[in-house]
């Protein structure tokens, strides 16, 4: 299982720094263009995708941290755990999300 989370991170840390390179390029285009977002009809584009690569980049963070915390979970041999009731969380779960804290029934009880 360390393995598989290693790898998973080190997926996510790649993609986040492609989000990073790719919202600094937009940036920078944007910088050097007088463009008025609000009365250019691009500008609706750009703001959207401006909007769009930073709300993705937060997910990938937020994924990154959630990994980092399960391999730690993993070390202090707590990895698989509900944090919760003290049950173990179920295979497909952990399969489904690697960074899961809590099995499904508690997941569902905090919603």
């Amino acid at each position: 299982m360390r393995e598989n989370l290693e790898r998973l991170l080190t997926r996510a840390v790649s993609e986040a720094a492609s989000l990073e390179d790719d919202l600094r390029a937009l940036f920078e285009a944007s910088r050097d263009s007088n463009a008025d977002d609000e009365h250019d009809p691009e500008g609706a584009t750009v703001g959207f995708e401006r909007a769009q690569l930073t709300a993705t980049l937060a997910a990938a963070h937020h994924r990154i941290a959630d990994l980092r915390d399960a391999l730690a979970r993993h070390e202090a041999g707590t990895y698989g755990t509900c944090e919760t009731c003290g049950r173990p969380i179920h295979p497909d779960r952990l399969e489904a999300r690697p960074g899961a804290r809590t099995c499904i029934t508690c997941a569902a009880k905090r919603r």
